[in-house]
């Protein structure tokens, strides 16, 4: 049977049908569509599940995550430039954050509720970035070798009395790197370069590992004092290990500089990708972020610190519950980063 001719205009109108589809597709999510948001994390915490399913439970909103580290993370996104599905950018230690910023990969976000809830020394001055988390660089001894008041600041760890007695981890890490530039931002570069000289002339060993490997080797009487993050302590602590909490017993945990700065603290933050598709949604999720039940939720996955005033520190850190901080803006410790490096390059510290 002869099938019946069809009109040459009928045969291009599929053609311009499956165009004008791919336009739409590229102008935005179909009508019903759900609405979706896209993290680029470099965070691991279990908790984070829970955060973003707390975020759709609340907003209808799928999160879709690719989780990396910082650098290969913002690399990506310039290499996707304006065609990035990236919405939020969520990374830790403002060094991180400033390179982002460095990358001019985030756009400054005009949020009321960010700007009430978040104090203005844990966000970036053009509201670049937020930070939703802090978490404080402690100094740790052995109480039988240690006088509490011999290490009571920073700047006491670079004494010549301590020759030999300090167990740090490589100025390659970003956490050491925000310290001297914390030094740097209080007390200038020239004194920073004499502090980073003295400390590496008090190293016990060449630099190593991470910071719990820093207080198992003070526990071990490889050194008197040992410098780490806060919750690496506290990981120790409230472990089921009966090893580990055996480090924990046998160590003691000083906050620095509460006679004067503070204690130096550093951020887990997040910004909204410069070219974000979902930028709405991307701008509502930090928003969420600086709620009492991400707050919560945040802060417990690592034992950190909620930035918001009035939300109950998770459990294990209450004895730090009062410690005075440094106030000055985090933002300036990635502005003094690469100074920093320069520091602990002519220090020899490795």
């Amino acid at each position: 049977m002869q099938l019946p001719m069809i009109p040459r205009r009928l045969l291009i109108a599929p053609v311009v049908l499956a165009v004008l589809l791919a336009v739409f597709a590229l102008a935005g999510p179909q009508a019903g569509a759900a609405e979706q948001l896209n993290v680029y994390s470099a965070r691991r915490y279990d908790s984070d599940t829970a955060l973003y399913e707390s975020f759709t439970e609340a907003t209808g909103i799928e999160v879709q995550v690719l989780q990396g580290n910082s650098d290969q993370l913002i690399a990506r996104i310039q290499r996707e430039g304006a065609a990035s599905p990236a919405d939020v950018l969520m990374t830790v230690d403002v060094a991180r954050l400033w390179r982002a910023e460095q990358a001019e990969v985030l756009s400054p976000v005009q949020s009321d509720r960010l700007e009430e809830r978040i104090p203005a020394n844990l966000r970036h001055p053009d509201n670049l970035w937020f930070g939703f988390s802090t978490r404080a660089r402690l100094i740790f001894y052995r109480p039988e070798a240690v006088e509490p008041d011999a290490i009571a600041t920073y700047e006491s760890l670079a004494d010549p009395a301590h020759r030999g007695a300090v167990c740090i981890r490589s100025s390659t890490n970003v956490y050491n790197q925000s310290l001297i530039a914390s030094i740097i931002a209080a007390n200038g570069a020239e004194a920073a370069q004499t502090w980073a000289e003295g400390l590496v002339a008090n190293f016990a060993r060449s630099p190593q590992g991470g910071d719990t490997d820093q207080l198992r080797a003070l526990a071990a009487g490889e050194c008197d004092v040992a410098v780490a993050n806060h919750y690496y302590y506290v990981r120790l602590k409230e472990s089921e290990d009966p090893d580990d909490r055996a480090v924990a017993d046998a160590i003691a945990v000083m906050l620095p500089n509460q006679q004067g700065r503070g204690a130096h603290i550093n951020v887990g933050g997040a910004g909204v990708v410069k070219d974000a598709p979902n930028h709405g949604n991307a701008v509502r999720f930090l928003e969420f972020l600086a709620s009492a039940e991400a707050q919560a939720l945040l802060a417990s996955g690592n034992y950190e610190f909620p930035v918001v005033p009035g939300v109950a520190l998770p459990s294990g850190i209450g004895f730090l519950q009062g410690m005075r901080t440094d106030p000055v803006n985090v933002s300036v410790l990635g502005q003094h980063n690469a100074e920093a490096l320069r520091i602990a390059d002519r220090a020899g510290w490795r």
